[in-house]
């Protein structure tokens, strides 16, 4: 006979698993340093909106991702694996000596290769194709690589096939319009909707409207480094209005909101382009990232100083929608505190731009790292950087990584370098 308490505890299990899965919009920046927002300390960037959300969210000051270039990333990011786990390790296929890389572009070796690219993708289990699993609709929009939108796993899609993304990178840019749309067609369908919000922002070319950069132009000798930072804001005023548009539909209770940055970005002050130590290299420049969830009434705001990875993200959302991780995913769960507290160390690698070999991700090894507390270690890969040093670091120290105590550490470079190499040797 069952007591009251038992019938409660048992309607209100009932209750919880009758609950609709939370819709999901994930908001990835693109080539944006970690320290260039105003939660973050910047003094002259101005990210309003950025910064209540950061306020509103489960904070992770010190999140990273694994690989510092958009397209291996990006990858990781959507199917929760590194880059050797997925094997798109880089953000083109070889290219051959005797070819100008306009020509390449347009070559068939080009498309083939992109092509091989693509069917890694189709063979990884991404968070579109499980959450459809729970009756989600998905949503691509902004930078894409992989094909067509459906070969990511999404219902819904605005990259039809080309490298960035096609007319998927008119969002933010141009118009917030496919997502608005989006939104009410699953609201209609009363489904669950997951939202990939991935704009070429604040990413070159740094065209941001002249409202916004004239706030920047006195702020620095750089009018290069002015035009990034206006992109930031720009970047944030789209953030701040999906975020207004959730509000105005009744979503954001049942919404998580997810951030995080592809790799970073330093402006070289004289030509615009990206500095070394930022995109593409090891360093926290192009690795590190804020990450943050915010779901009101289920995950409670608060910054956290733990070590965090675009990796948990998959595993985290999975397991908000009701759905397991795939025993692939090394990423963990950002909402059990457990689990987060008992990881001590993060890894990651990075490649070359090009691929040697699409199918032997440690051909196209540059560097793998690993942190653990405020140590970093950065060990280069014989084939691709044969005169590179082992560097250790202390980050709290030393946040620009500019002081290398490998040969004062030694010791601490063979704790490290061990962990490191249990974890993936940086072979096959």
């Amino acid at each position: 006979m069952m007591t009251r308490l038992t019938v409660l505890l048992l309607l209100t299990c009932l209750s919880l698993a009758a609950a609709p899965p939370p819709n999901i919009l994930l908001i990835v920046s693109d080539d944006h340093h970690w320290g260039d927002y105003s939660f973050m300390g910047h003094a002259q960037v101005r990210t309003p909106h950025l910064d209540r959300l950061a306020a509103q969210s489960l904070t992770f000051p010190r999140g990273y991702v694994p690989s510092s270039l958009c397209c291996p990333s990006l990858a990781s990011i959507i199917t929760g694996l590194y880059p050797h786990q997925h094997k798109v390790t880089s953000n083109d296929p070889p290219k051959p000596a005797d070819i100008k890389p306009a020509a390449f572009a347009k070559s068939q070796a080009f498309l083939d290769g992109r092509e091989a690219m693509n069917k890694h993708i189709d063979a990884a289990p991404t968070l579109p194709r499980l959450l459809a699993t729970r009756g989600y609709l998905s949503l691509q929009t902004g930078k894409w690589w992989q094909g067509d939108f459906r070969r990511g796993g999404f219902t819904h899609g605005m990259t039809r096939g080309a490298r960035h993304g096609d007319e998927g990178l008119d969002i933010g840019r141009k118009t917030l319009e496919p997502i608005y749309d989006f939104i009410g067609t699953a609201k209609k369908a009363n489904k669950p909707f997951f939202v990939w919000y991935a704009p070429m922002m604040p990413h070159d070319p740094h065209t941001p409207p002249e409202r916004i950069l004239a706030k920047y132009r006195d702020k620095t000798p750089s009018l290069h480094v002015a035009k990034y930072w206006a992109m930031i804001e720009w970047f944030d005023e789209t953030c701040g209005a999906l975020l207004a548009h959730l509000d105005k539909e009744g979503l954001a209770e049942n919404t998580i909101v997810a951030y995080v940055t592809d790799n970073g970005w330093i402006t070289n002050p004289d030509t615009g382009r990206y500095a070394p130590r930022s995109k593409q290299s090891p360093y926290d420049g192009g690795l590190r990232t804020p990450i943050m969830l915010r779901w009101p009434g289920k995950i409670a705001p608060q910054k956290s100083t733990a070590l965090a990875s675009s990796l948990d993200l998959a595993p985290t959302l999975l397991a908000a929608a009701g759905l397991k991780s795939t025993k692939e995913m090394l990423g963990v769960n950002l909402l059990d505190e457990k689990a987060v507290a008992a990881r001590k160390t993060i890894f990651g690698e990075c490649f070359t731009h090009n691929a040697v070999d699409l199918h032997k991700p440690a051909a196209n090894l540059r560097w793998r790292w690993v942190i653990e507390g405020d140590w970093k270690l950065i060990v280069p890969a014989k084939q691709n950087e044969p005169d590179a040093a082992i560097e250790l670091f202390n980050l709290a120290a030393d946040p620009a990584e500019m002081k290398n105590l490998a040969t004062a550490e030694s010791a601490r470079v063979t704790k490290l370098r061990a962990q490191l190499d249990a974890w993936w040797l940086g072979e096959k």
